[in-house]
């Protein structure tokens, strides 16, 4: 049974839609405060948390925000303004769906299975493509098991250095410019700025040259980024 984490200032609101959620079979957690709704996800994550954007002491964009430091939970805002922007603004931060207000029942809980059934059908190509490893000459890459070897030595790799490898091994001979492997190593839930980027490229060298001193395979394009030679 899937759990809704339901947030929101009007307890009237919260009850209505929480019998609503409830008659279609989910687990309603519920809370009119924003803080306490933070906490209480941080303690026991639904499955799908549903925010009202208006709230006291810690408004929706806020708890999206802290929320996305540490999970990727699927969030649909509730928003009682009819403000084009604010719509905008939420989905941009991350949120999945944006409801206005006045609000259908069923059309709220379409939703939710849409936003539920889209985040299990990610979940499921994810973890088909953590199986996957990449083979590149002699470059190995295991998503899995996170796991770099070159010419089969081990090669240690933090979390945010092996996810700029995988973005560079994936498609060898094509430049990958700093903004896009700083989406590449966002996605994994860090956060990277450009400057970073450089740094992160001269320590994978460095190690990677540790194990085998003539390795050049990770070239520079001065200007627009970098990219993985295509094995010789």
């Amino acid at each position: 049974m899937q759990t809704i984490g339901l947030v929101d200032g009007d307890r009237g609101t919260l009850t209505s839609l929480s019998f609503a959620l409830e008659e279609e079979g989910y687990t309603v957690v519920a809370y009119t405060d924003g803080e306490l709704a933070l906490a209480g996800f941080g303690t026991n994550p639904p499955d799908l948390a549903v925010l009202e954007i208006e709230l006291p002491r810690m408004d929706g964009m806020e708890i999206l925000r802290r929320l996305r430091q540490t999970c990727d939970i699927p969030v649909i805002f509730l928003m009682s303004k009819n403000d084009d922007m604010i719509e905008i603004l939420g989905l941009k931060m991350g949120a999945d769906d944006v409801v206005r207000k006045p609000l259908s029942q069923r059309v709220l809980t379409q939703r939710v299975k849409t936003v539920l059934r889209r985040a299990t059908d990610k979940s499921r190509t994810d973890q088909k493509e953590d199986h996957i490893v990449l083979q590149r000459g002699e470059l190995r890459i295991d998503a899995l098991r996170h796991v770099c070897t070159w010419k089969n030595i081990p090669v240690p790799f933090t979390r945010t250095e092996f996810s700029m490898l995988q973005a560079l091994v994936s498609r060898p001979g094509v430049v990958r410019s700093r903004d896009a492997l700083m989406d590449a190593v966002n996605d994994a839930a860090v956060s990277v700025n450009e400057r970073a980027i450089v740094g992160h490229i001269k320590r994978m060298r460095k190690k990677l040259k540790a194990v085998d001193d003539s390795f050049d395979m990770i070239e520079t394009l001065t200007g627009i980024g970098y990219r993985f030679k295509e094995a010789r």
